[in-house]
């Protein structure tokens, strides 16, 4: 099994669930992360979660770590070894990939655990270096 370096950053995040079609609203602000994913029957957001309308349908709070450098998009296995220990420790996860990487989102309550759980596997993690 390969070890990878991941970066955890500290704000909160949300997903959110809008309608297929649906504009992105005022309050989905930007942050370390922000995420639009369209298809014919949902648009999904991952946004910062403090302005997130309580009427929204949304998970939060949760927690993103990145897979630090860029990975080759013909590497195999990368997710399973990072999403194996997570799954483990029965740690619910939400992924994103990039052109670049892959994130992992967490339930906010459980990325001390997720840590852990990584570490036990030979992964590391630090917390996100500000850009």
């Amino acid at each position: 099994m390969t070890s990878h370096s991941l970066s955890r950053y500290p704000e909160t995040l949300a997903v959110v669930r809008l309608p297929a079609g649906a504009e992105i609203p005022s309050w989905a602000e930007s942050s370390s992360i922000f995420s639009i994913t369209a298809t014919a029957s949902e648009t999904s957001l991952v946004c910062a979660g403090r302005s997130v309308p309580t009427k929204a349908r949304h998970h939060k709070p949760l927690t993103a770590f990145r897979v630090d450098g860029e990975l080759d998009l013909t590497a195999v296995g990368i997710l399973v070894g990072l999403l194996a220990p997570l799954a483990e420790a029965e740690i619910p996860v939400f992924t994103l990939s990039t052109f670049e990487t892959d994130w992992i989102l967490v339930p906010a309550a459980l990325a001390d655990r997720a840590e852990e759980a990584w570490r036990r596997s030979g992964h590391t993690v630090a917390p996100a270096v500000p850009v």
